[in-house]
């Protein structure tokens, strides 16, 4: 299986929280893993939120900055290219997308297309969850978790 995380799945790889295990378990399965390049800063900003609401103590945040940074060499990382940003423009406004949403979605459609093979994205956001699975992408999770619809 090919994996794609966008931000909210690769955050969990380092945040104990709702879907981490299931994560875990779904990159451990996966025979490749891969995330757009705007998952670096991306994931950076989230564990710097994490931090500044008091979710995680200054220790623990940078302690999971340093262990996602170590890691990050281990994903393929998907080129933000001028094909990859236009195919976002025109997917952020035709599906309502958030900005990085776009992006995510269309890096995935890319790369599933680079490749000739099928591609597993994984999110935990709800728009992008819908707007992959409207556009014939695999999704993770399969289902839409009650506590993901409700959020």
């Amino acid at each position: 299986m090919i994996v794609y995380l966008d931000a909210s799945a690769l955050v969990k790889r380092y945040v104990a929280e709702r879907g981490t295990d299931d994560v875990a378990r779904l990159v451990e399965e996966a025979l490749v893993v891969g995330t757009s390049l705007i998952s670096r800063a991306e994931t950076s900003a989230a564990l710097a939120k994490a931090v500044r609401l008091g979710a995680l103590t200054q220790a623990s945040g940078a302690a999971a900055l340093q262990v996602f940074r170590r890691e990050w060499p281990l994903l393929v990382r998907v080129q933000a290219t001028e094909v990859v940003m236009a195919r976002a423009d025109t997917l952020a406004w035709d599906l309502n997308l958030r900005g990085y949403d776009a992006v995510h979605l269309s890096t995935a459609l890319t790369w599933q297309e680079g490749l000739g093979e099928a591609i597993t994205l994984a999110t935990f956001d709800r728009q992008l969850w819908d707007a992959a699975r409207m556009q014939g992408v695999s999704t993770f999770p399969e289902d839409l978790p009650v506590w993901l619809a409700q959020a």
